[in-house]
């Protein structure tokens, strides 16, 4: 009993997360306003990129690499239906990490409280 109590107590939980790499606050104000690309994903898992439908992860992967390799990057908006799985939300959020896109946020979180 005292060895499956310690093991319980040693084992390490689990979290199903996306780890992102967040930049520091800076308290400097920006000279230009910045570049914004709104990334839509609809209920179905439908990828829209400033309103235009895009027809595959491919795709959505070739727009975040354009933004990774601009020397000042534009912010990618991330704004997800209410009723859309995690997993298609997920895939895309890891993308842009893994592509190195750095000015990235989810906006229109307030769907999700109720």
């Amino acid at each position: 009993l005292v060895l499956l109590v310690m093991l319980i107590i040693t084992i390490p939980i689990q979290l199903h997360s996306v780890n992102l790499d967040m930049p520091p606050p800076s308290q400097n104000q920006p000279l230009t306003e910045p570049v914004v690309h709104e990334v839509f994903i609809d209920f179905d898992g439908t990828v829209s990129w400033d309103g235009v439908a895009l027809a595959s992860m491919a795709d959505v992967e070739a727009k975040l690499t354009d933004v990774a390799n601009q020397p000042d990057q534009p912010e990618v908006h991330i704004k997800p239906n209410k009723l859309v799985e995690y997993g298609a939300v997920a895939s895309v959020m890891a993308a842009a990490q893994r592509l190195g896109v750095k000015k990235m946020g989810m906006v229109g979180n307030g769907q999700f409280v109720q």
